[in-house]
């Protein structure tokens, strides 16, 4: 089953995305303003990936997001889901600069939070970036309706230094509020 938003399309990674997933996994620019280990990706190990992916794994999703113009722009993923608890962790990263800016992520992000809150029943999602991530985090903050809860200081090591991270979250009910807000659906 494919996850809509009203412009983009969540769906499972196919062997035909490996290359452009090879691409960004190796992309300085976007792993800068990313959490994880930055270490270069092979397209075997790329490939690899997708391959082993099951997909009906119980606590980790990562979703393609595709939209019907651009194709492939992305990856937006539900992780290490605790279903006694309804809640999981939410990341995502458009790969494609050039259409950053134009809705996408947050038709993404709202299409995800549906699902997760909607569908799968859960109640809080958790999120974290970096603190020189303003974008990301003004934008999940101020359009998607997450909270900022807290700061882990000198949690990310990049270039020679330490940066905080800065942790989100957004419950049901905060997502609720804002769909009724934006009436974001309908419209």
């Amino acid at each position: 089953m494919n996850i809509r938003g009203k412009t983009v399309t969540l769906r499972a990674p196919e062997e035909r995305d490996a290359q452009l997933l090879h691409q960004w996994s190796n992309d300085p620019e976007i792993w800068n303003m990313l959490g994880g280990w930055h270490f270069p990706f092979s397209q075997r190990s790329t490939d690899e990936w997708i391959r082993s992916r099951k997909d009906n794994n119980l606590t980790d999703h990562v979703f393609c997001i595709d939209t019907e113009e651009h194709g492939l722009i992305g990856t937006a993923n539900l992780i290490s889901i605790d279903w006694k608890n309804n809640n999981a962790f939410h990341g995502m990263m458009i790969g494609r600069p050039d259409i950053r800016g134009k809705g996408y992520a947050l038709d993404a992000l709202f299409a995800i939070m549906r699902y997760a809150f909607m569908e799968l029943g859960l109640n809080r999602l958790d999120g974290d970036m970096i603190r020189y991530n303003e974008r990301s985090i003004k934008f999940y903050i101020e359009k998607g309706g997450w909270k900022h809860e807290g700061v882990q200081r000198n949690w990310h090591f990049r270039n020679g230094q330490y940066h905080d991270k800065i942790i989100v979250g957004v419950t049901r009910e905060d997502y609720l509020a804002k769909i009724a807000e934006t009436n974001y659906w309908n419209t």
